[in-house]
């Protein structure tokens, strides 16, 4: 017999099922996408901002529909990363909204809690458009209040059973919705995603085996996962314990230790970096500690390291006293009295070069992200905590991150947060450049925007698979010219494909072409590309920088 009711404790494992089933879709959904870039995709955005949620539900000692609600939209909201997971966030937050005040979910209750999902989320998007998550959830509220309607008492099973196969439907004409998905062979990789989401609470709901386990956390008594016991030596992740101090011997800036940071959570966990007075004190679990000791060579000498295998002793006392110095750096910082300058600047970046070129700009604080890996909302706020302005200006330099660069701002209520919505890093260092200190924020967020609006830009990168899009045939490892709104070249060697991509930015009115060459080009090879386009191009200004980003061989701008 199916229920007619939802508790507390069944609602967190339909949701922990949900993130989970989406988590293991989600290099599938990833492969949705219609643009084959190798970057931070859909399916991994939105993993990431479910996981996020998941790990706040899966470590709640006692489960009620508030502490719930609560874990989800909070965790969600901070956790988002990229326009389908902000928009996810969005979704949750408004269904947690309805239930929170409940002591049980019927019908009535599931119905008008979709609604209010699809209600906030679209509220959340200054320009909703369909064939998207979007349209997929709308989709899925307007079946629940159809079926309220024809039956106030139907069953749950059969209404949510229902919802998915609504879901599905819209899903499915999607390609219809949006020229750029049929002309794909695809759906929408965000509606995709919405679905397994729910696939996954439906599993739980009908009562199917679900591994509720979610990575890094210790459920508590009565959690929505099942306790586990201590790992046994098999289990442990990262097998060694590593710590060590670096001895400074190069210049060590906040944003090194965020690059270092970074680098330390791609090969384990439980890291925690504490920096003071020309020395880092450096702990990680990993499974490879030669990486981490040659990565923190490269600031200097080493002294006082230490490895323990974990799979033969317990590192607890080593683990709680490392954590003990963090809480304590950050008790530290919390003391000193910090006064407020007028303006400060954040700013997403991606590679050494183009990080240089922000700070020396005057950009308070760098987030490494970009194509490759969206900063969450979480990360956002971070960074606007570490900055002390009245006002400060957050430039996204992604389209995919300005979302998620609003909704911290719409977080944060002791500073005014400026977004200017830069889609590309030339944007955000022609919005930097513009920046008029005797301005108000208003009037340079005006002026910046205009500027913004000028410039062109052209991404150079290879295809990760094969797919057909803006009118051409594009194959797995083909070199792209990846312009602001289209494909603008496809073709096999990177100087061409770059001097077609320039050839079709450029217009009677450009005056400067900017070139920023990544870490897979040497100074040698732009300069030849450069002095190509000065010869392609007289009439206009030409400049080289060394941007250092990953995955993008040359990023080049027109304006």
């Amino acid at each position: 017999m199916s229920a007619i009711t939802i508790d507390a404790s069944l609602c967190a494992r339909m949701f922990l099922a949900g993130a989970k089933n989406l988590e293991s879709k989600k290099e599938w959904i990833n492969e949705l996408n219609v643009f084959p870039v190798p970057d931070g995709d859909t399916g991994t955005n939105m993993t990431l901002t479910i996981m996020a949620a998941a790990k706040e539900v899966a470590a709640i000692e006692q489960i009620t529909m508030e502490s719930f609600a609560k874990a989800v939209s909070s965790g969600s909201l901070r956790g988002a990363r990229g326009n389908s997971g902000v928009i996810l966030s969005q979704l949750l937050r408004g269904f947690t909204k309805v239930i929170r005040s409940e002591e049980v979910i019927d019908a009535a209750v599931l119905a008008a809690a979709f609604q209010k999902a699809v209600e906030t989320a679209y509220k959340a998007v200054m320009k909703p458009k369909e064939g998207t998550i979007l349209t997929v959830a709308r989709g899925g509220a307007e079946r629940a209040a159809e079926l309220i309607e024809e039956n106030p008492d139907i069953e749950l099973g059969v209404m949510i059973e229902e919802i998915i196969k609504r879901s599905e439907e819209v899903l499915n004409q999607t390609p219809e919705m949006l020229p750029v998905l049929k002309e794909a062979g695809v759906v929408d990789s965000g509606g995709q995603g919405l679905v397994q989401v729910l696939k996954g609470a439906a599993d739980a709901f009908a009562g199917k085996e679900i591994d509720y386990t979610i990575e890094g956390v210790s459920a508590g008594n009565g959690g929505a996962a099942a306790s586990a016991s201590a790992a046994a030596p098999a289990d442990i992740k990262y097998g060694y314990c590593t710590e060590f101090i670096i001895m400074l011997e190069k210049e060590y800036t906040e944003e090194t230790e965020l690059s270092f940071k970074a680098f330390l959570e791609s090969i384990g966990d439980s890291i925690v970096v504490v920096s003071d007075d020309g020395i880092v004190k450096v702990h990680v679990h990993t499974n490879d500690p030669g990486v981490a000791i040659t990565r923190a060579l490269t600031y200097g000498s080493l002294t006082r390291m230490k490895i323990d295998n974990m799979r033969e002793e317990h590192q607890e006392k080593v683990i709680k006293e490392a954590e003990k110095q963090a809480a304590a750096q950050q008790a530290v910082k919390a003391e000193q009295p910090v006064s407020l300058k007028e303006t400060g600047f954040i700013s997403v970046s991606i590679g050494d070069g183009i990080g240089d070129i922000f700070r020396d700009l005057g950009v308070d604080y760098l987030i490494e992200g970009g194509q490759t890996m969206n900063p969450s909302t979480e990360d956002m706020l971070n960074a606007i905590e570490q900055v002390h302005a009245k006002n400060i200006f957050i430039l996204p330099n992604n389209k995919n991150i300005i979302l998620a660069a609003n909704q911290a701002k719409a977080l944060t209520e002791d500073k005014n947060i400026i977004v200017i919505p830069t889609k590309t890093v030339p944007q955000g260092i022609t919005a930097v450049i513009n920046f008029v200190p005797e301005k108000s924020p208003e009037e340079n967020a005006a002026l910046m925007e205009e500027e913004i609006s000028r410039v062109r830009t052209g991404q150079l990168t290879y295809a990760v698979r094969d797919t057909h899009i803006d009118d051409k045939t594009i194959h797995a490892g083909d070199i792209m010219g990846v312009g602001d709104h289209a494909i603008l070249s496809v073709g096999k060697d990177i100087d061409t494909v770059a001097l077609e991509t320039v050839s079709l930015m450029v217009d009677e009115d450009t005056e400067l072409i900017s070139i920023y060459y990544g870490e897979d080009m040497n100074e040698d090879e732009a300069s030849a590309l450069r002095d190509k386009i000065e010869e392609q191009h007289p009439d206009c200004d030409v400049e080289l920088n060394c941007g250092g980003q990953p995955i993008y061989y040359y990023i080049i701008s027109a304006e």
